[in-house]
């Protein structure tokens, strides 16, 4: 799991990079209005998303090393092309973006749809670096071409709209070609209806997916209606810079979910979450220490002047992100062995949160109540699942804190690594 591990977590750093210079660039070519019209792209696209990954989603990994490609595949584009009818019916009953973008946030999750189904593909058969150079590559297509474009004399956040297509469609060529070249499905249980299992896990996994989307984003809806787009710019700017700090613990839940999918050894599989978990929070709070160490004005030089008050936003943010760091191990072992429900529940009570609490403080509180909101909501979430893996694996609260065999695994890790060099 070591390779494969650091090899995920590179690419999300450098993935992060990518969209941290995209946001600067934003931010100071279009300002917190320019930043606050891309956000509500981006949201717009992941809600589409959301319907198509009910059957093209994660399901795809769980069932990728259990059925062959022609049974898979079917079924997930056709329901790629229903979602895309859906999206538009979508856009243009609610107002989930301005009406200019309303076309292209339709095109682009169709596109997006394609290439998830491929990439799970990839996930499932665990070709790891395959999944990772696509990945950065996106993120590197993104930022040049929105880069050319938005500094033209005419920039414009339709200009980040314009990138995505390149970055999506280098990705769709690129996975297409990559799932293809081989890995054949190795059929560990026969028998059930691939749709029907699809259906199941899809709408678990999915159930779980919106929940959590909503248990992180509604504030983004709230903040822009009592707050406007310039509070709403600022927001989504300290939630990213705070968000970076799930590269590692998103890097390790990817392998984590990868390695479950294709394992039936219940106490390895209990051991190994229990490290990611560990090792998930201990990045995440090493990122968050840098983040609150950066100097205010220093935020300010590379977003621009309009955003201000960053260090106070992510320090309220802090508890939140660190307990969504072990929340990626708990539900990546979850969805791994295709226990799904207990991510929606979980997801579900800190929706509860988000809702009741984030009406009451981010009218009164701005975008600092929006921050309480989430650590609260967050925090909500990692309990409840906590309390079940303890339950279903026999662990107990000790294992979930460090001890002396964790300083041994990462001794034997870095042992590993220096016999690789």
């Amino acid at each position: 799991m070591i390779r494969p591990a650091i090899g995920t977590i590179a690419t999300r750093v450098f993935v992060q990079v990518m969209n941290l210079l995209v946001i600067v660039v934003a931010g100071h070519r279009l300002g917190a209005v320019g930043l606050g019209d891309i956000s509500l792209v981006v949201l717009g696209i992941t809600i589409v998303m959301l319907v198509n990954n009910l059957v093209g989603g994660g399901a795809l990994v769980y069932l990728v090393p259990r059925h062959p490609l022609k049974e898979l595949l079917p079924p997930a584009y056709a329901w790629a092309v229903i979602t895309a009818g859906i999206a538009w019916v979508l856009v243009k009953v609610l107002p989930l973006v301005p009406d200019r973008f309303e076309v292209h946030v339709v095109v682009l999750a169709f596109i997006q749809s394609i290439y998830t189904v491929h990439m799970n593909v990839l996930l499932g058969r665990q070709r790891i670096r395959a999944f990772n150079l696509l990945g950065g590559a996106q993120a590197l297509v993104l930022l040049l071409v929105f880069a050319v474009l938005v500094f033209r004399p005419t920039g414009d956040p339709m200009d980040y709209v314009w990138a995505s297509y390149a970055a999506f469609g280098t990705t769709l060529i690129g996975s297409t070609f990559a799932m293809w070249r081989g890995g054949a499905a190795t059929s560990i249980v026969p028998g059930e209806s691939v749709l029907r299992v699809l259906l199941r896990q899809g709408f678990l996994i999915q159930s779980a997916n919106l929940l959590q989307l909503m248990n992180y984003r509604l504030a983004y809806y709230l903040v822009e209606r009592f707050q406007g787009l310039a509070a709403l710019g600022i927001y989504s700017v300290g939630n990213q810079l705070s968000e970076s700090a799930w590269l590692g613990p998103k890097a390790l839940g990817t392998v984590l979910y990868s390695r479950v999918s294709n394992s039936d050894d219940a106490e390895r599989n209990r051991r190994t979450t229990l490290t990611v978990l560990k090792a998930a929070v201990a990045f995440a709070g090493l990122v968050l220490l840098v983040l609150l160490l950066v100097p205010e004005p220093l935020f300010q030089w590379a977003f621009g002047p309009e955003v201000v008050g960053i260090t106070p936003l992510v320090l309220l943010l802090a508890p939140g992100i660190l307990a969504m760091a072990a929340s990626q191990a708990l539900s990546h072992y979850f969805s791994g062995i295709g226990a799904n429900g207990h991510n929606a529940i979980g997801s579900g009570l800190g929706l509860l949160v988000t809702v009741l609490l984030g009406m009451q403080l981010i009218p009164t509180q701005g975008i600092h109540g929006a921050a309480i909101t989430a650590s609260v909501a967050y925090g909500l979430n990692v309990l409840y699942q906590g309390v079940v893996f303890m339950v279903r694996t026999g662990s107990t609260p000790l294992d979930l804190l460090p001890h002396a065999g964790d300083l041994e695994r990462v001794r034997g890790i870095w042992s590993a690594l220096r016999a690789r060099r």
